[in-house]
């Protein structure tokens, strides 16, 4: 990283079926002059999920991310020349700093951290994935000991997680994730109590097989046929926590899945609720406190998927669409 150059990825163009390398490039500036209110930050650690394709596609939770402009993403940064009271150089920070080495951002929208060993827990377990997993399971998904917890993407930053604390609280734990390696981890590694392959083409009859007794809650990161799946299996007053709908992001939308939603849900007295992890950040301090606790006794395994170099961030998103990471995946910059 050279002192006087801002390297910066850019969306060059917003991608209509799926995203590719050419859709980006490497661009270099000068770096910014914080203004007044303002702090300057050098990032250290980039998140990537799989929100940031759903950003190309429109406004969702955040302004759609345009084209020509440095690609959005979250990061953990460290303050280097502060314009705003309360942070100073040093101070460790969480923001929307994009995919660059260094960002002018008001205080406003910096979140301070704690400084932790690994540095890297910071976006995974305590940071967004981490809060994910437990507001969307425990306050929206409200499973009682004993009950069926079946979580999608479940080798993922936010389904691995998920479905530990599922076993934390009692639960029977299904985990649906892609490729035999993956469903032996969650198994053999996790504590999950079964694990089914969707790769297989058998989702529903695995499902079946795995949870006799019906689903209690499900987690869901992908909505689309392993949402129909799931909803026809649901025992009476389920609940499914909506975190995401990764097979909608990338490519053309899927026409499928899921169908004959409106009877299940009146027939079963289901509820079905999505959520945004921000809806909740009042009460991050408590979910700080549990996770900590349960990383410290060894209950909750964090697994981490970090790859090296700013250059290499389009293609690590590429990766993270297909299902290539095992845990949480973000660039050391």
């Amino acid at each position: 990283m050279n002192d006087n150059i801002n390297r910066q990825v850019l969306l060059v163009e917003k991608p209509t079926g799926k995203l590719a390398p050419e859709h980006f490039k490497m661009s270099e500036g000068a770096i910014p002059e914080p203004a007044d209110g303002e702090a300057l930050v050098r990032v250290r650690y980039i998140s990537l999920d799989a929100a940031n394709r759903a950003w190309m596609h429109g406004a969702t939770y955040r302004a759609a991310v345009e084209a020509n402009t440095v690609m959005a993403g979250g990061g953990i940064a460290e303050v280097i020349s502060s314009k705003a009271p309360g942070l100073a150089p040093g101070d460790l920070v969480f923001g929307d700093t994009g995919w660059q080495d260094y960002a002018a951002i008001s205080a406003r929208h910096l979140t301070k951290m704690p400084k932790v060993e690994p540095m890297t827990h910071l976006l995974s377990v305590y940071g967004i994935a981490g809060l994910t997993a437990y507001f969307g399971l425990l306050h929206v998904g409200k499973p009682k000991e004993g009950e069926t917890v079946v979580v999608s993407a479940a080798a993922g930053s936010v389904g691995s997680l998920v479905g530990q604390i599922a076993g934390i609280k009692g639960c029977r734990v299904i985990g649906i994730a892609g490729g035999k390696d993956k469903c032996h981890w969650l198994t053999s590694e996790l504590g999950f109590d079964a694990a089914v392959d969707y790769k297989d083409g058998a989702t529903f009859k695995a499902l079946r097989a795995a949870a006799p007794k019906g689903i209690d809650v499900y987690f869901d990161n992908v909505g689309g046929d392993i949402l129909e799946a799931c909803l026809a299996q649901m025992n009476n007053r389920g609940r499914i926590a909506c975190c995401g709908a990764i097979s909608q992001y990338d490519g053309a939308p899927s026409a499928t899945g899921p169908r004959g939603v409106p009877g299940l849900i009146v027939v079963k007295r289901l509820i079905m609720q999505g959520f945004i992890v921000m809806d909740f950040m009042d009460q991050r301090g408590e979910a700080l406190s549990d996770l900590q606790s349960w990383v410290a006794s060894g209950k909750l395994r964090v697994q981490e998927d970090v790859i090296n170099g700013l250059e290499n961030t389009p293609r690590a998103l590429i990766g993270l669409l297909a299902g290539e990471n095992r845990g949480k995946r973000m660039i050391k910059v």
